[in-house]
């Protein structure tokens, strides 16, 4: 009875959410913004997403760098800029996650819909047209997707290493600490390195995905 009554409150919940996003479809649709448009508008705030998040890693990185070159003054300044820096690339990695979830949210309703009203064509010529350019939006898409998900991956082994140094940093706070923390740097400058790239192969896709949306 309880398992139920979960699956009920989940069923409801999902129902409520599809509800709510057709009417604010709807809405949005009234006044001339259409699934395509809010689709690319959602793809450009990720890619904004991804810049500031790129920003913010390489900010941490060079707040690791610091505390690595450290050569005397107060830890305690070096573990609250250390602790900053998490906390605002976590916040940042939240913020393209959130950006992508948006995305996904409403190209399910664009190619959803989109296949219904490929089925309503009675010309067989028009129908196949609009069925090779579905199948190659949605082609560009995964690709685009993909790609963001990819570099919202590499992010969390970062946080953790991040969230790592700091509270060993907090823990222990003296000299012999940076040369404990000097093996995670170079991996976590890597890591970083490698993030930025992966982002900035996701933000080359989606801006070739828009230019061809838009076509």
């Amino acid at each position: 009875m309880k398992y139920c009554f979960r699956y009920l409150c989940i069923i409801f919940t999902i129902s409520t959410l599809s509800a709510c996003q057709s009417a604010y479809y709807s809405a949005m649709e009234s006044v001339g913004q259409h699934k395509r448009d809010i689709l690319v508008s959602r793809v450009e705030d990720a890619n904004e997403s991804q810049e500031e998040a790129q920003e913010q890693f390489s900010s941490a990185l060079e707040g690791l760098t610091a505390l690595i070159n450290y050569d005397g003054g107060e830890l305690a300044d070096h573990y609250e800029i250390t602790k900053d820096q998490y906390e605002a690339s976590q916040k940042a990695a939240d913020e393209v996650s959130a950006r992508i979830e948006s995305i996904e949210s409403v190209s399910d309703a664009l190619f959803d819909e989109w296949a219904d009203e490929i089925e309503q064509f009675s010309n067989a010529t028009l129908k196949r047209q609009s069925q090779s350019k579905y199948k190659e939006t949605q082609r560009r898409y995964k690709k685009v997707i993909t790609a963001m998900h990819k570099a919202e991956k590499s992010m969390a082994p970062i946080l953790s290493a991040l969230k790592d140094n700091t509270l060993y940093l907090k823990h222990n706070l003296n000299a012999q600490t940076v040369g404990a923390l000097e093996g995670e740097y170079k991996s976590i400058k890597q890591d970083i390195e490698l993030l930025i790239k992966e982002m900035n192969v996701a933000i080359d896709s989606s801006k070739q995905f828009i230019s061809n949306l838009q076509q």
